[in-house]
């Protein structure tokens, strides 16, 4: 996608960043991991020992995935402000202890086979707690590590990093799960306390100033006029937010393990996981050779092909061609999730850039949360089948719908700052 090779140092020859980097993969990969078997659970126990229908149990997937948006909505605010008041390092590794929480109680709860509904619900619950603080927080380390002329190759490796973790995650717990249920919440544990090992690792960096003595709620809403007043951030953001939102065939994906292509736990993993290979081919391309031109309109296909892809599973019986459809979603979101955190990071100040960060990931986290939500009640309403179709045509109309409201996105040619004076 590019016409030159970057020759810039690599992340990777900063130490800091490589402590960044292991901290990264061993917190997704302990939380995917955990994650695909918290909701292969939940369904299993929606319908076995609460004797729910296909429908119901579908519905009650989507609520799970409100129980954890719920915190990310009303935490999103404080937890980009403590970002940028804070040491973003110590405020990560505290978000990595209560997943460890998580992990903890659910590995005990199995255990003893005393797992309820309402449980489940809590964890998700304090799970979404966690996501919001460590999303802005090590997304914003980043920009401390490494010089600015790297950085858009450090973001995509540490997507790669993230991306990764995604791929093997889902696909360990499954095999873990299947050999003993508690096995994966032992070994998300252990990996939790190496990243916040690592983490403890990188050096001090200058803290970061907030500018001005406004009152903290208004350096908390000072994020969010921020990026209402960049037009390119903003749709950007709404983009994504809008298209996974309608897009969610991931939170459907224990009813087809289950019940559509008769796979089980095994094969959850590994549909959990597909999007994630896609997604790892295309960060690893990018952490080599960085987009750098006609970048906005690359994300607006980007999601079309998210949408056609989404369809296309939707419509899918065979195990492998589902597989195959979900690689594809994956390595078109990576494209557009890369693009987005470019910009979010070289467009930010640094006294700034954890309450911008706090929003995209907001978009980000509210877009899976609340799209499980939506393939929920849709499920209910026109079976799994239908409200994956369903989303993914909508996906398409809100990608053509934006590229009209926000012709910037058109426009774009590279990641430069200088698109807030073009688009003011």
């Amino acid at each position: 996608m590019t016409d030159t090779a970057d020759t810039s140092p690599h992340p990777l020859s900063i130490p800091d960043y490589r402590y960044f980097w292991i901290a990264r993969f061993s917190a997704v990969l302990a939380t995917m991991g955990m994650v695909v078997v918290i909701g292969y659970q939940f369904y299993d126990v929606a319908r076995s020992d609460y004797g729910m229908s296909i429908r119901e149990a579908s519905f009650q997937l989507g609520l799970l995935g409100l129980a954890q948006f719920i915190p990310l909505a009303v935490l999103t605010p404080v937890a980009g402000w403590v970002a940028d008041r804070f040491d973003r390092r110590r405020v990560a590794i505290f978000a990595n202890s209560i997943d460890g929480i998580v992990a903890l109680t659910l590995g005990f709860m199995t255990a003893q086979d005393a797992l309820t509904l309402p449980l489940l619900y809590m964890m998700a619950a304090l799970h979404g707690v966690a996501r919001v603080f460590v999303g802005p927080s090590m997304s914003s380390i980043v920009a401390n590590i490494v010089p600015a002329r790297i950085l858009p190759r450090a973001i995509a490796f540490n997507s790669m990093a993230w991306q990764t973790g995604t791929v093997i995650g889902p696909g360990v717990g499954g095999l873990l799960f299947a050999s003993n249920p508690v096995l994966p919440y032992w070994i998300s544990a252990i990996l939790l306390a190496v990243a916040s090992f690592a983490i403890s690792r990188i050096r001090p960096f200058p803290k970061t100033e907030i500018k001005g003595q406004a009152h903290p709620f208004r350096q908390m809403i000072d994020g969010l006029h921020y990026t209402w007043n960049e037009r390119f951030l903003l749709g950007a953001i709404t983009l994504d937010l809008f298209a996974v939102l309608l897009a969610g065939a991931t939170a459907l994906l224990p009813v087809y393990a289950r019940d559509i292509l008769n796979v089980g736990p095994q094969g959850l993993g590994w549909l959990r996981a597909a999007p994630a290979v896609g997604a790892t081919i295309m960060a690893l391309w990018f952490s080599f050779r960085p987009l750098k031109h006609n970048v906005g309109i690359k994300m607006l296909w980007a999601v079309v092909v998210f949408g056609m892809a989404t369809i296309g599973f939707g419509l899918s019986k065979s195990f492998w061609l589902s597989l195959g459809l979900l690689s594809i979603l994956g390595a078109a979101d990576m494209l557009s999730v890369y693009v987005r955190s470019s910009l979010v990071q070289l467009n930010t100040p640094d006294d700034m850039r954890g309450r911008v960060a706090a929003v995209s990931s907001l978009a980000i986290s509210g877009s899976n949360e609340l799209g499980e939500m939506q393939s929920g009640m849709f499920a209910a309403l026109l079976g799994p089948v239908g409200a994956v179709v369903f989303g993914g045509v909508g996906a398409i109309l809100v990608t053509g719908v934006w590229a009209w409201l926000f012709p910037e996105l058109r426009n774009a040619r590279t990641f430069e700052p200088h698109f807030r004076k073009t688009s003011s």
